[in-house]
């Protein structure tokens, strides 16, 4: 079930996300990768509204059920999110990453908008899902859970919040995956290396805080195509374009205990795990104004 879910989330995402397409054209091109199945996830992430029934909460019981297990907790209190991620059942699956908007915090002009549509959802809407059926999943993640949003609503949460407005539109859709670069090739195996060879395709990078986002061990790299606005189309037919979704890469270095151990010997388990608050802090800005405008 878990391979068919995750199959279903990649490929509605790559539909929407034209760089994906691009960025594997690209590797095979350049002999990174034979076919697509080569790229490791090394995550996804999710995007969630903080009310009751919704939330991270119900989101995670899904990928609890698969046999995710919840790990460390992550607060933005700028940005007024929080999260946490999900460590997958077996090496060979992503992590998962899933925040949620502290509504709470919103003004109270920005949280009756939020809870105008979140208020349609009467009861956790997973809490009436067969998890065991695949389908019925896939179909969920994909689905409409408040009515479409008038393009004012959207404009007046993004002057406030532009995750709550990203959100309000695009539901549980895939918001990013995130391609591990420490395993390909020497040359763009590191988040610098792998950054030139994307600029050099034509690939416009988040530049939060730098195109590199670096953990204070040194250990966690990160780096995010910016989102590309496409076409939403509004209650009464508004048709506005807004920011979709993105790419990420990440280059986990080994832990300074394994440094000794040959390179044919090194596993995931020998590499960094986890997140890094700060890196996640600017990797959210690949859907902001602030980014997408330089496209």
């Amino acid at each position: 079930m878990l391979d068919y879910v995750l199959s279903g989330l990649m490929q509605r995402y790559q539909e929407r996300v034209p760089d994906v397409a691009a960025i594997i054209a690209a590797m095979i091109t350049e002999n990174l990768i034979s076919v697509p199945e080569d790229i490791e996830n090394d995550h996804i992430a999710f995007r969630t509204i903080g009310v009751p029934e919704l939330g991270i909460q119900s989101l995670e019981k899904i990928f609890l059920h698969y046999g995710y297990t919840r790990r460390d907790a992550y607060h933005f209190k700028e940005k007024k999110l929080d999260a946490f991620w999900y460590a997958p059942p077996q090496p060979g699956y992503p992590r998962i990453f899933i925040s949620e908007l502290r509504v709470q915090d919103l003004s109270t002009a920005a949280r009756q908008i939020i809870t105008s549509y979140t208020n349609e959802v009467l009861v956790d809407p997973v809490s009436n899902l067969d998890l065991n059926d695949g389908p019925a999943v896939d179909a969920f993640l994909h689905s409409a859970l408040w009515r479409t949003p008038t393009l004012q609503d959207y404009q007046t949460l993004a002057a406030e919040s532009e995750y709550a407005a990203w959100v309000i539109y695009n539901r549980y859709y895939l918001n990013h995956f995130t391609i591990s670069l420490q395993n390909l090739p020497a040359g763009y195996n590191t988040v610098a290396d792998f950054n030139n060879f994307l600029e050099k395709q034509g690939f416009v990078l988040n530049n939060a805080g730098g195109k590199i986002k670096t953990s204070p061990d040194g250990l966690l790299l990160q780096s995010s195509t910016v989102a590309k606005m496409i076409p939403a189309t509004f209650a009464g037919n508004e048709v506005f374009k807004i920011a979709g979704s993105y790419v990420e890469f990440a280059e986990r270095k080994v832990l300074p205990e394994f440094a000794d151990l040959p390179a044919d010997m090194i596993t995931r388990a020998h590499r960094r795990e986890g997140f890094e608050a700060g890196n996640a802090d600017r990797i959210f800005e690949s859907t902001y104004s602030s980014q997408t405008n330089k496209q």
